[in-house]
């Protein structure tokens, strides 16, 4: 699977941004799809995964409450809302399949 992740941008502290994470590949619907993100000088980190069909949804301590991760298995896509967000979750985000295939990351500054 072939991942392009999209939707970074600059932000303010208590603000949103939604990051998609578009696949090519017909074993998208059928694999769990994950974010991890990298802040600067830090090891890539969990933030949400989500199953096939969109039931079970896991999260990070740290974004629990504040981001929802969503799918679309008609478009490809996967989705990463994010709200209230923090100068701490500035960091550069990734999506990643089931078959171990990363995008190539979407990065997100939150000002304070």
């Amino acid at each position: 699977v072939q991942l392009q992740a999209y939707g970074g941008g600059l932000v303010q502290a208590g603000g949103s941004l939604r990051l998609s994470c578009t696949a090519s590949g017909r074993a998208f619907s059928t694999g769990a799809m994950r974010w991890f993100r990298q802040a600067p000088g830090k090891e890539r980190e969990f933030v949400a995964s989500i199953n096939w069909s969109g039931a079970n949804k896991y999260y990070s301590n740290s974004v629990k409450g504040r981001f929802t991760i969503s799918r679309d298995n008609a478009k490809n896509t996967v989705y990463l809302q994010m709200n209230s967000l923090k100068p701490e979750d500035t960091a550069v985000y990734f999506c990643s399949a089931g078959d171990g295939s990363w995008g190539q990351g979407t990065e997100v500054t939150v000002s304070s």
